[in-house]
């Protein structure tokens, strides 16, 4: 039997597409009957009441899911031969800001009614909230198997209150597909011939998770990496192919100019360059950007990789590599607006994770304290507060915050700061021990001495190395 419960021989043995297809339907079914059946029952209960509650203020804020709007004209311009990156649509007269592959994938939505749509979008997004739960607890190996449809309920129902996954529904973005993308291929095998596709496909779509790649290819994850970069350039051949004007205009001008997809320095943008373009009270942080971003990027990914290499004996060592990327990644980004941090979700499974793993010691009596409680329910606090929103954010008043209010205005970056430098931490001490470990290890012995490093056995009795021994 796999860890599925299902025979070694179906599906897997045979390689036959439709044999995978029906093993991968099978996995919700056999995992609700694992499913311990009381605390599964509850957290579907809670899921449920706490969507009911969500669908009455979803229809209190009167939800118009603008950038919907946005791919169905894209879908609708690539389908009837108009210039892709030349419309504007909805009364703020937005553009097409994705590149021309994702306005091919687009297309189907030109056919379907508005209304239709909407609802078709939400629920896809709470599916997609559902597996990107399930992928989390991969990512992280938590909870335990049974307990993981729990999981997901409470994930798909609690989620929503999340801030990112709340403002990502309400405008009806793409975020949650992005991020299936990338964890799909992220918690598969190293040795899996085709990981790094599904990766290549969401650099294809969105751009930034081109970084995942570039992660990949300097953990040593050669194939996984090279596959993802020939993945995302298959998707822009078939850009050029399908619509060649449009690719030209993308790839050689549009995708360089930022202010086609908004402000920089309004509080929606959560990513470096906003930060900085608020505490500098100008548009244009040009230089001082570019240096923090440069000393971010360096700080992320040496603290992914080097967790990855020497993650042997780091708790969740690849989840906390992942996230260390992922939120490289938003931080230094031009523009994260607060719906593209939805990487939330894996983050709060990764300390809820730190946190249960910490009970159980504390139970056991090997670590009182209870720190890694109050880190998780702060960090999930942060980003269901909806701080950003609280300070003045029309127009111009973005320049003139406060220095009282920035950190309020900048929550999400701070607390991705905070996470990378925890990261790093933790990596310095598991390196440390590691070397205490090694030199215990490899000490040469000494003549009489016995009971470990530093001590000296006289007539039975262990003393301290260096005291007298009379």
């Amino acid at each position: 039997m796999t860890s599925l419960g299902l025979d070694a021989k179906d599906g897997a043995a045979s390689g036959a597409p439709a044999s995978r297809l029906r093993a991968l339907l099978r996995r919700p079914v056999l995992a609700l009957r694992e499913a311990p059946r009381r605390p599964t029952l509850a957290a579907l209960w809670v899921g449920l009441a706490s969507l009911a509650l969500y669908a009455v203020v979803r229809h209190l804020a009167q939800v118009s899911m603008i950038d919907m709007v946005v791919y169905r004209a894209e879908g609708g311009a690539v389908a009837h031969g108009h210039d892709l990156y030349d419309l504007r649509v909805t009364k703020y007269l937005l553009p097409a800001t994705y590149p021309p592959f994702a306005a091919m994938l687009f297309t189907p939505t030109a056919w379907v009614p508005v209304p239709l749509l909407r609802i078709l979008v939400t629920g896809a997004n709470l599916g997609l909230l559902g597996v990107f739960g399930y992928l989390s607890a991969l990512l992280v190996g938590w909870p335990r198997r049974a307990m993981r449809p729990a999981l997901v309920f409470l994930v798909v129902g609690l989620g929503v209150w999340l801030e990112p996954v709340f403002t990502t529904l309400r405008y009806g973005q793409i975020n949650l597909l992005i991020g299936v993308l990338v964890l799909y291929d992220l918690t598969r095998p190293d040795s899996s011939r085709s990981k790094g596709v599904a990766l290549g496909l969401a650099a294809a779509i969105k751009i930034t998770p081109g970084l995942f790649a570039v992660y990949l290819l300097l953990s040593g994850r050669i194939r996984a990496g090279v596959t993802a970069g020939i993945s995302c350039l298959a998707t822009m051949l078939v850009g050029v192919l399908v619509l060649p004007h449009a690719s030209v205009e993308f790839w050689t001008g549009d995708l360089y100019d930022t202010g086609r997809v908004g402000k920089e320095y309004i509080v929606d943008n959560q990513s470096l360059r906003g930060v900085l373009d608020r505490v500098l009270h100008t548009t244009h942080s040009g230089t001082s950007t570019l240096l923090l971003s440069a000393a971010v990027a360096v700080l992320g990914l040496t603290v992914a990789i080097g967790i990855h290499r020497d993650g042997e004996g780091f708790p969740r060592a690849r989840a906390w590599s992942v996230l260390s990327c992922a939120i490289t990644a938003l931080l230094i980004s031009p523009i994260s607006w607060t719906h593209h941090w939805v990487w939330c979700v894996p983050l709060v499974v990764l300390l809820a994770a730190e946190a249960a793993h910490e009970r159980a010691r504390a139970s056991a009596g090997l670590l009182p304290r209870r720190r890694w409680r109050g880190t998780a329910i702060a960090t999930a606090l942060g980003f269901c507060s909806f701080a950003m929103w609280m300070v003045p954010h029309k127009g111009l008043s973005n320049l003139r915050i406060p220095y009282s209010l920035q950190p309020v205005a900048a929550i999400y970056p701070l607390l991705g700061l905070a996470f990378l430098l925890l990261a790093g931490e933790r990596l310095r001490r598991h390196r440390r021990r590691r070397r205490r470990r090694s030199a215990t290890t490899h000490r040469p012995s000494v003549p009489g001495q016995e009971g470990g490093q530093g001590s000296v056995q006289v007539k039975g009795v262990l003393l301290p190395a260096g005291r007298d021994q009379a």
